[in-house]
């Protein structure tokens, strides 16, 4: 079974990719800030992980500069998910090491299929 985590501060949007995945047969992650990923990356190894930018605590960006510095996590697949939409964020966010980056509004759907597509390579 693939392994996800999702990090949202946005309820609406944990609660529908955590049903999307499980359906998908998934095992689900949850983390409502970067602080609250970072402890869960320490005992688990996730295929994927979806990463809001804005976020309390400790943001989007700062969770991915920490993620690439543990080598367990060098295979594991990252998705920026953001309102942040312009070119320069979205650009900060494949330069920090994303695999790819979606803005808000999206379609689960193309996100899911996004995923897979990433876990094939």
């Amino acid at each position: 079974m693939k392994k996800i985590l999702i990090v949202d501060d946005e309820p609406n949007i944990i609660m529908s990719l955590e049903y999307t995945f499980k359906k998908s047969n998934f095992k689900v992650f949850i983390a409502r800030d970067g602080q609250e990923a970072l402890d869960i990356l320490e005992t688990e190894t996730p295929d994927a992980i979806i990463l809001d930018v804005m976020m309390p605590n400790v943001d989007g960006y700062a969770t991915i500069t920490q993620i690439k510095k543990n080598e367990k996590l060098a295979h594991t697949k990252i998705v920026f998910l953001s309102a942040k939409n312009k070119e320069s964020d979205i650009e900060k966010g494949l330069n920090l090491g994303a695999n790819t980056y979606m803005t808000k509004p999206f379609s689960i759907k193309k996100l899911v299929e996004k995923i897979n597509e990433l876990l094939e390579k």
